[in-house]
């Protein structure tokens, strides 16, 4: 870093991704700060500088040791942080620790035997909220939340027909239960049950994909859907409507092909939808009939919203939103991006599942295809084909916003 770069980083002040601190700090306060940035998106920590970004200059013999010392023992995992001294004036310098985001989350400070975690919010670093914990858990692949167990469940809760349906014709599964201590079993093995304290209770993933009502124990689940007539979310919205459903439809399977019985999250919603992101052509074809144009590759439209229900977070207490408006149609899917995936490798095709069993059972029905490529080989193409813009992906900690302009 040149002289200028960290005046001006100076200049700007503490926030969420930089930290003042005299040198002669304890080491379990420099691992807190470090702690804290690397759970969030990484960032650097100033020696040297006090807290009104005067500088003071480091005066700590062989402070560089002593960085690299505390680091390893204060912190864990074990991380390696970019260490540099930046002559500020004659006799005076600043340390600059510099590291990315952590792709080991929950990142501990380990302190007179016990571990405490650590966030930054703002230009402070506190102690992380339960709610906080879990979603570093998560981020860090540490906590699979899809199979975690939903309170006042039980197989009762989970549609049988559309269970015998999966095993039966879609996994053709030549051992099907016939009993309900068979079919707990099954169910446990295949994620959609679990046991806690002597308890079988249903699955995070076995309600959303199975449940009867899923909504009446898991408030997340479903589908917010709006449509508005102009740009913004007004009063006056011409759809707004909660879907709650198993993700699944129950489907005829045979020789023929497969014939939908009872449709499903995904088909419910192209039912509600359809109507407002489409128009009837204004000529005949040579059937009589006009035909439907669309604003949006139904293909596309149909991807988005599987991507959403694959790979929303369910630490977020709040449902999928999808919206359609004048000018685009935009799917919110709660909570962000899981471990070091990023916009650009999601379009470039990487591929990484944050609820594995839900993803298995999507492509198991043909929801998905085996190569998870969505969003490069559906989404962007398709989109660009048809309406000749470029589909908009917006990453947050919060959620992943998908957006195709009409």
């Amino acid at each position: 870093m040149l002289k200028t770069e960290l005046l001006e980083v100076i200049a700007n002040g503490e926030n969420s991704g930089v930290e003042f601190k005299r040198d002669d700090i304890r080491p379990e306060q420099l691992a807190k700060e470090v702690v804290a940035l690397a759970n969030f998106q990484g960032g650097k920590v100033l020696l040297g500088v006090e807290d009104d970004g005067s500088v003071s200059g480091i005066q700590r013999n062989k402070l560089e040791e002593w960085v690299m010392n505390t680091l390893q023992s204060k912190i864990h995992p074990m991380m390696l942080p970019f260490y540099e001294e930046i002559k500020v004036a004659e006799g005076t310098f600043v340390a600059v620790i510099s590291f990315p985001q952590g792709i080991s989350k929950p990142y501990v400070v380990r302190d007179r035997g016990k571990e405490e975690i650590f966030i930054r919010v703002g230009s402070t670093s506190r102690l992380a909220t339960r709610e906080q914990q879990m979603r570093l858990f998560e981020l860090g692949g540490m906590l699979h939340t899809e199979v975690m167990p939903i309170p006042r469940t039980g197989m009762a809760c989970l549609d049988e027909a559309r269970l015998l349906n999966y095993l039966k014709d879609i996994l053709r599964d030549p051992d099907l239960p016939t009993t309900p201590e068979q079919w707990q079993v099954r169910l446990l093995g295949l994620g959609f049950l679990t046991e806690v304290a002597d308890q079988v209770c249903c699955t995070i993933a076995g309600l959303v994909l199975f449940g009867k009502k899923p909504r009446r124990y898991l408030k997340q689940a479903g589908l917010r859907v709006f449509v508005f007539q102009g740009e913004d979310k007004s009063y006056q919205a011409l759809l707004d409507e909660i879907l709650d459903a198993p993700m699944v439809g129950r489907w005829d399977v045979d020789a023929a092909g497969k014939t939908l019985l009872d449709g499903g999250l995904v088909e419910r919603f192209m039912d509600a939808i359809s109507p407002f992101i489409s128009q009837q052509g204004s000529e005949i074809n040579f059937d009589l009939r006009r035909e439907t144009q669309w604003f949006y590759p139904l293909e596309a439209v149909r991807e988005v919203l599987l991507n959403a229900l694959a790979h929303r977070d369910w630490t977020r207490f709040v449902e999928i939103e999808v919206g359609s408006y004048r000018d685009r149609f935009e799917v919110i899917s709660p909570g962000a991006l899981p471990n070091s995936m990023s916009v650009e490798k999601m379009k470039a095709g990487q591929r990484s599942p944050r609820n594995s069993i839900i993803m298995e059972v999507l492509r198991d029905y043909g929801y998905v295809d085996y190569r998870g490529m969505g969003v490069r080989t559906k989404i962007v193409p398709l989109t660009r084909a048809l309406t000749g813009k470029e589909p908009d992906f917006i990453a947050s900690e919060d959620a992943l916003t998908t957006v195709l302009y009409r």
